[in-house]
């Protein structure tokens, strides 16, 4: 019997239809089966595939078609205290899924809850801003590529809040768009254009729709948003998914993983002002770190790009 036949969904035994990988099967596997960990990045207003926290190609596309299969239910928060150092790269000192409490596995909490933290006080980043981030985690496939590998993807503040211009809208304001059309639309049933603002300093984007998903690509859809990588999208920071260490002890502070690109976080500043929670909140817009000029002299399709991605 071929391997094929062999593992036929038809031929598989009842005591095996609902397997989860087993402690065995994780060890004599090295534990990585099954978990891609692979992402989109944004760092300098190039889209960039990262794979196991190695960038593995870039395009030189100003826009990409995707399917938004997941979401976080919240905007969550990162904090770093120091600046980039790419001689000692770990992962955030402190950081929230929820947006109100740190999580229970960060180093070095800043606080009990976000809205008593210091770092999420205007003014204890750079100018006005907060130290600590906003952030949103969704997970995307290619619309190219439906069936292929579900994408993290993380976005700054910047691409998540603030208000529409004509048909450019951040992510918050493009779900309100959907949700108003009558009857009202899901974004993991169209093709979504992500698309980076020329005009912005540092990198952004902008949503919209491009067109409805075909019955067989919204089942797709559906069973890509049900699948553990969409689960692990939306819920690992950036540095968890490359696979970064953690902080040595809870008062060390190294700088930021350069996975973590998204928004380079800065030095903080004493507070100034009395914390403010407000989630539409849109940051200060701050310069970008100089852009990586190692892109590719030719297009790529992203559906050929990940195909050939190395794992390890």
């Amino acid at each position: 019997m071929s391997n094929v036949t062999l593992f036929n969904a038809s031929n598989v035994p009842a005591f095996a239809r609902n397997n989860e990988l087993s402690d065995t099967a994780k060890a004599l596997t090295g534990g990585g089966v099954g978990q891609s960990n692979k992402r989109i990045s944004i760092k300098g207003g190039v889209f960039r595939l990262v794979a196991g926290g190695k960038e593995v190609a870039s395009i030189d596309d100003r826009h990409l078609e995707v399917i938004i299969v997941k979401a976080a239910p919240k905007v969550s928060r990162i904090f770093y205290a120091s600046s980039y150092d790419a001689e000692n790269v770990t992962g955030p000192d402190c950081w929230s899924n929820d947006g109100e409490r740190p999580d229970p596995s960060a180093e070095n909490k800043q606080a009990a809850t976000c809205m008593s933290c210091p770092k999420n006080i205007a003014g204890s980043g750079q100018g006005n801003s907060r130290a600590c981030r906003y952030q949103q985690r969704i997970a995307v496939v290619l619309a190219n590529n439906p069936s292929g590998d579900v994408l993290q993807l993380t976005l700054p503040a910047t691409s998540v809040f603030g208000k529409e211009e004509g048909d450019k809208r951040p992510l918050q304001a493009y779900a309100r768009y959907l949700a108003a059309q009558n009857p009202p639309v899901n974004p993991e049933q169209v093709v979504t254009e992500m698309r980076f603002d020329t005009k912005a300093e540092s990198p952004k984007l902008f949503f919209k729709p491009v067109r409805w998903l075909t019955d067989a690509e919204y089942e797709v859809s559906l069973e890509q948003g049900a699948t553990p990588e969409a689960q692990r999208a939306i819920v690992m920071t950036v540095a968890q998914s490359d696979g970064v260490k953690g902080k040595a002890a809870p008062l060390a502070l190294p700088g930021k993983n350069p996975a973590e690109d998204e928004e380079e976080p800065v030095k903080a500043k004493a507070p100034k002002t009395k914390p403010v929670a407000e989630a539409d909140d849109e940051p200060e817009v701050r310069k970008a770190a100089s852009k990586d000029t190692a892109v590719p002299a030719k297009k790529s399709k992203l559906a050929d790009i990940v195909s050939d991605w190395d794992d390890e």
